[in-house]
């Protein structure tokens, strides 16, 4: 097949749906692999390195006319005018976004959404959710080390001794379990939380204190377990008796990274007002859910500013809204793996397109087709 690879034009995004590592492995199937001029540079990937590996450079409207086209984030509207009806599209389409799915139907196009691939073993290495979380998690602990006054270490000095800083993780997903590690690489005191039981575990294995809110009826419990790895809405007993346990952890802490999102749901809010104004002057609030909280520009915190970074209380709140893009070299070349293993399931080795109906992750990941809207 004719591949495209265009330049992603979404403010801020740095990433590209193909390496010169998976450009290769496609070209070796027999596949045709035309990328846009300069799609890689922002993730340190030049034109000859694509070249090199037997790709195409082309202009905009050749990488956006081809047969199947990778991209990272949803086309706008004025790519979908320059895509071929017929066309197969493969990227991260925002499944919940139905305005967005009805445009991509009128364009005529064949297109998978890797969001919504189910969290099953079989999927794990095209969990696009997943791999990118997995940079937001390292980012943000970046972000907050470099935006704190303070060391993160404790340290012993001729001068005195410093101690280390306190950092609150809410939120134990991919995300959240990241950025544990990376906080405790860096010398931190951690605790987290999370609505489900069975994380508890992994918490403390990467050297976290779980914030512990027991169940008090088996409602509680049932929705704690949560569904396919997500957690679901919690009951509002619960909800209040951990947010007054996380309310005294955020209290005395130096850093709170909050990555509380469950798909196609507003962020819950996590971190009040109030809570904020608890904090320590000078300390760091990373929320990885900004723009997706209950009023959109917001996320777990309501203070929460979507693509800025504000002092509210004398606490910094970054609202950063995409930090993967922010390490756009690895998370271009772990997005570009998953969309390789995506594919091998709708190509055949004879380099076409072929669409299995009885497969769960492509009928999962299949948002339109022949003009209508697959998703319900």
């Amino acid at each position: 097949m004719l591949i495209g690879v265009p330049l992603e034009t979404a403010a801020g995004e740095t990433r590209v749906a193909v390496t010169p590592e998976t450009a290769k492995k496609y070209v070796a199937q027999g596949h045709t692999v035309q990328v846009q001029s300069g799609a890689g540079v922002a993730a340190s990937i030049t034109d000859a390195a694509f070249e090199a590996v037997g790709a195409t450079i082309v202009d905009r409207n050749a990488a956006l006319g081809a047969e199947l086209v990778l991209k990272v984030q949803r086309p706008s509207a004025d790519e979908l005018a320059l895509m071929k009806p017929g066309a197969v599209l493969v990227g991260m389409l925002n499944p919940f976004d139905k305005d967005g799915l009805s445009q991509m139907a009128n364009a005529g196009l064949t297109s998978f959404a890797l969001e919504a691939a189910p969290r099953t073993t079989r999927a794990q290495s095209m969990d696009v959710l997943s791999s990118q979380a997995n940079i937001a998690g390292y980012k943000a602990v970046i972000m907050a080390a470099d935006r704190y006054q303070k060391f993160f270490p404790m340290l012993m000095t001729a001068a005195g001794t410093v101690k280390a800083a306190r950092v609150v993780i809410l939120g134990v997903g991919v995300a959240g379990l990241q950025a544990i590690a990376t906080a405790k690489r860096l010398g931190a005191v951690i605790e987290a939380s999370d609505v489900r039981p069975s994380v508890k575990e992994q918490v403390e294995s990467l050297g976290a204190k779980f914030i512990d809110v027991p169940y008090e009826t088996a409602e509680e419990k049932e929705a704690a377990e949560g569904v396919g790895g997500y957690a679901r809405p919690m009951p509002q007993s619960w909800l209040d008796r951990q947010k007054v346990e996380v309310a005294k952890r955020v209290a005395a802490a130096d850093v709170v990274i909050s990555t509380a999102l469950i798909p196609g749901r507003a962020a819950p809010v996590l971190v009040t007002e109030d809570m904020v104004k608890a904090m320590k002057p000078g300390s760091v609030i990373i929320d990885i859910a900004a723009g997706k909280g209950p009023n959109g520009h917001d996320g777990n915190c309501p203070l929460t500013e979507a693509g800025k970074t504000v002092t509210k209380h004398g606490v910094h709140i970054v609202g950063e809204t995409n930090l993967p893009a922010l390490v756009a070299a690895d998370a271009s070349a772990l997005y570009a793996r998953n969309v390789l293993d995506f594919l091998k399931l709708v190509l055949t080795k004879d380099a076409r397109f072929e669409m299995p109906t009885d497969d769960d992750i492509v009928t999962a990941c299949l948002m339109t087709q022949a003009g209508q809207v697959k998703r319900t």
